[in-house]
C-alpha cells in the first residue's frame, strides 16, 4: 500500500500525520486550494485541476488516500479547468449543486473509478473511536437519556437534509442546530458574549501547535481552569442540557466522520452544558486524554451512546 493523505482544517489531518510518522511511514499530503491546512509540507491543488491531479498520484505510484479535515466548498472556475479534468466538469459541477454529501460522493466515485482505496481515518487511527459507555467520572441521569434520544432524532432529521450533525438539547427542547460553521460555533452562539467566546484558550489547543510542544497537556490545561471569567450562557436560555453529536443517515464512514476534541469539551463546559454525547462508532475523539480530564474538572459527563440505547 502507497498511503497519500487528502487534508482539510482541523486538528485531525495532524493527528494522523503524526501517528503515521511515528510508524515510520511518511505519507504525501495534498490540500484543496484556499483550504486552511496546518500541515507544512502539503502540496494544494485545485478543483479544476482534479483530473490531472488524481493522475498525478497514480503517476507517483499511490494507491490508497485517506481524507482528513474540514473542506469549505470552493468556487468552480470552468475557464480555469485543465484537459483532464474537462470531461468530469459536468459530474464535479452537478454533485456540488446537491450539497456536500452529494459533491462528497463523488469525488470518492471518481478516486475509485481510477484505481485508487480509500481509507478511513480511523481504520489508520482506530483509537480514535472509543466504546461505548460513560468513560467520564461524572455519570449521566434519567433525564439525559431522554435529550440523547430526542438529540438522535434531530441530528437524523438534519443530516437527511445535509445540514448538520449535532445540537444541544435541553429537557427535550433544541436550543441550537449545527450548521456550516460548525459545532463550536453553534455552541458559542448561545453564550451572553458569543464573541468573546474561545478567546482565552491556551495555544496548546490551537491545531498548529499539535506541530511543537507548546506547553505540557497537564500545564495548558492547568492554565485554562485558572482563568477567572469565562462568557457563559445566555440568562434568556433554559440550564443544563447536552451537546448531542452523530453521523449523517447513510454517511460513508470512510470519510467525513465528525469529531470531538478538547476546545468541544471546554465550550460545552463554558455554556454549563451537563454532558456531551456522541453516537458509538460515528464519532471521532481526538485527544481523548486531554476531553476526559476536561469533561471530568469541569462535571461533565461523556456518553458514548449506542443507537439501541434509550
Amino acid at each position: 500500500m502507497s498511503l497519500a493523505l487528502i487534508v482539510g482544517s482541523g486538528r485531525l489531518p495532524v493527528v494522523i500525520d503524526t501517528t503515521l510518522r511515528a510508524r515510520g511511514i511518511e505519507a504525501p499530503a495534498f490540500a484543496l486550494e484556499g483550504t486552511p491546512c496546518h500541515l507544512a509540507h502539503a502540496e494544494r491543488f485545485r478543483l479544476e485541476h482534479l483530473g490531472g491531479f488524481i493522475a498525478g498520484l497514480k503517476a507517483r505510484g499511490i494507491d490508497t488516500i485517506c481524507m482528513a479535515g474540514g473542506v469549505r466548498r470552493p468556487d468552480l472556475d470552468p475557464d480555469a479547468v485543465d484537459d483532464a479534468t474537462a470531461p468530469l466538469l459536468v459530474r464535479i459541477g452537478t454533485a456540488m449543486a446537491q450539497g456536500d454529501d452529494a459533491a462528497l460522493r463523488e469525488f470518492i466515485t471518481l478516486f475509485e473509478e481510477h484505481g485508487l482505496t480509500i481509507r478511513a481515518a480511523h481504520e489508520i487511527c482506530p483509537e480514535l473511536l472509543l466504546p461505548a459507555g460513560v468513560p467520564s467520572r461524572v455519570q449521566l441521569r434519567a433525564h439525559h437519556r431522554d435529550d440523547a434520544a430526542r438529540g438522535a432524532q434531530i441530528v437524523a432529521a438534519m443530516g437527511a437534509a445535509d445540514v448538520g450533525q449535532a445540537c444541544v438539547v435541553s429537557r427535550g427542547l433544541a436550543l441550537a442546530v449545527e450548521a456550516l460553521p460548525g459545532t463550536d460555533r453553534m455552541m458559542r452562539a448561545l453564550m451572553a458574549d458569543p464573541k468573546g467566546a474561545g478567546q482565552d484558550r491556551p495555544d496548546a489547543l490551537r491545531p498548529e501547535s499539535l506541530m511543537r510542544d507548546v506547553l505540557p497537556l497537564t500545564d495548558w490545561l492547568a492554565e485554562w481552569f485558572a482563568q477567572p471569567q469565562r462568557p457563559g450562557r445566555d440568562p434568556a436560555l433554559p440550564p443544563g442540557g447536552i451537546l448531542y453529536k452523530g453521523a449523517k443517515p447513510g454517511q460513508d464512514r470512510r470519510v467525513d466522520l465528525p469529531v470531538i476534541g478538547p476546545d468541544t469539551m471546554l465550550t460545552a463546559a463554558e455554556l454549563g452544558l451537563e454532558g456531551v454525547v456522541i453516537e458509538a462508532g460515528n464519532v471521532m475523539v481526538l485527544d481523548c486524554d486531554a476531553v476526559l480530564r476536561i469533561a471530568d474538572e469541569s462535571g461533565l459527563f461523556l456518553w458514548v451512546r449506542t443507537s439501541e440505547e434509550g
